[in-house]
């Protein structure tokens, strides 16, 4: 345990009998404050804190740690935290004091090191919205493909419209036989001298010829080709004939409610999800209702529900709660939009169930002495090492609220966190919490 910075032995009164100083503050004449009230070297308003912790010391035998400025003889003043402990009997109280100044500057170096890392992730984020913009700006069929098994990464709507392509493919396949080995020997080229000259490739479903220029660029995890293709007789091909896509196929498979309705709040559509938010079987059955039916308060909602929209043109999160005709009442945040600026016609609604979010303060209590006992280690971990621990330590700490909050449902827990099945997988393995849920294990692969 390290070494408190001021010890000090009072009498039961708060007066002074003996001075420890650690070598942090060792210039100090500690001596100069015995035989004065603790009180009287305390700067500011903090005597009253001293005094409740001797009287908490004196009747419960130990105090709660308070923060006071510590005024010292030669006039240095620094933010100091105490406990004070009874000794027993009439031996008097020990007050033991830590610098926070270390701790206030590690703070502070710990928000300088997170604001200079949210710098450089918002400047990457910059850099790649720049490369997306020309990526898909070009005119030019573009790819890039994984230097190992050739696999598509990347192809810009240029290549997409012209030849079909989706992330994922084989290009070897994508191509005829007879083409692969050139195409293979000049990518082997441009890994050995930066450059070949372009190969001819037939690809495509009609296997138009293309002109295929490599490039080898670092990525992550490893390397890649950027292949870039241009048709080799200078006609653009035509584009790959898609199937019309429907976006009444992608409203109902919403997991959120969603519902339009014109400016009476009269319902002309919705989905399966609004049905079984308000419990109801059959879309008819809600058609040319008024919202307000189901609304937890049907004339004070909508009316300020179309107050916002009149004024800032869209609604997010607002919050109100449903009826469902079988009893069940669900807590909802609506986002809104109408379908024009202003006085709209017909307005969009999405509902999101929030009903089952994760507690804000439960657990906060024992989150913030993980935290503490983290930056008690400033002098012996780095930085970086440091941040690492802190947001491990909040990763953890939620993970383990949303699996308790979802009885042990792994998807669900995920769900709430907005993590992947996969992704959720891979935390509780990094964090070593693959039992944590043991007792919801019947409901983990719902």
């Amino acid at each position: 345990m390290a070494q408190p910075d001021v010890t000090l032995i009072l009498d039961l009164d708060g007066v002074i009998q003996h001075v420890t100083l650690s070598n942090d503050v060792s210039e100090e004449i500690g001596e100069d404050w015995r035989g004065r009230a603790w009180t009287d070297t305390i700067a500011d308003s903090g005597g009253g804190k001293v005094l409740r912790m001797v009287e908490d010391a004196r009747e419960r035998g130990v105090s709660a740690f308070r923060q006071v400025n510590q005024r010292f003889p030669s006039g240095l003043e620094l933010p100091m935290e105490y406990t004070t402990v009874r000794l027993g009997g009439k031996a008097g109280l020990i007050a033991i004091g830590r610098n926070l100044k270390a701790v206030a500057e590690l703070q502070s170096r710990l928000i300088a090191a997170q604001q200079a890392m949210e710098q450089d992730y918002w400047k990457l984020r910059e850099v790649e919205t720049r490369y997306r913009v020309l990526f898909d700006a070009s005119n030019e069929a573009v790819l890039l493909l994984s230097a190992d098994m050739l696999r598509i990464i990347e192809a810009n709507p240029a290549a997409i419209r012209a030849l079909g392509f989706a992330r994922g493919r084989q290009l070897l396949l994508e191509m005829n036989a007879e083409d692969r080995e050139p195409f293979q020997a000049m990518l082997q080229r441009v890994r050995q001298s930066g450059r070949a000259p372009g190969t001819l490739l037939h690809l495509g479903a009609g296997r138009e010829a293309w002109i295929a220029r490599a490039t080898l660029m670092a990525g992550e995890p490893g390397q890649m080709f950027m292949i870039q293709l241009a048709p080799a007789n200078g006609i653009e091909p035509p584009e790959v004939r898609r199937e019309p896509i429907s976006s009444d196929d992608f409203i109902d498979r919403l997991p959120d409610a969603f519902a339009v309705i014109d400016r009476n709040g009269v319902i002309l559509r919705t989905n399966r999800a609004f049905l079984d938010l308000v419990q109801v079987g059959a879309e008819g059955a809600v058609l040319h209702e008024r919202l307000g039916r189901w609304l937890s308060r049907p004339g004070a909602d909508l009316t300020v529900l179309f107050a916002n929209l009149n004024r800032h043109g869209s609604v997010r999160r607002f919050g109100t709660s449903i009826q469902g005709e079988l009893g069940a009442e669900t807590e909802v945040e609506i986002a809104a939009v109408g379908n024009t600026a202003g006085q709209s016609s017909h307005i969009a609604l999405l509902l999101r169930d929030v009903g089952r979010k994760l507690p804000s303060d439960d657990g906060a209590a024992s989150l913030q002495a993980a935290l503490a006992a983290v930056i008690e280690q400033h002098e012996k971990t780095s930085l970086r090492d440091l941040v690492k621990d802190a947001v491990g330590l909040v990763e953890r700490h939620y993970i383990s609220a949303a699996l308790e909050l979802v009885e042990g449902n792994r998807t669900a827990a995920a769900e709430i966190l907005g993590l992947s099945r996969q992704g959720f997988y891979k935390k509780l393995a990094q964090y070593e919490m693959e039992g944590h849920a043991k007792s919801g294990a019947d409901i983990t692969n719902k």
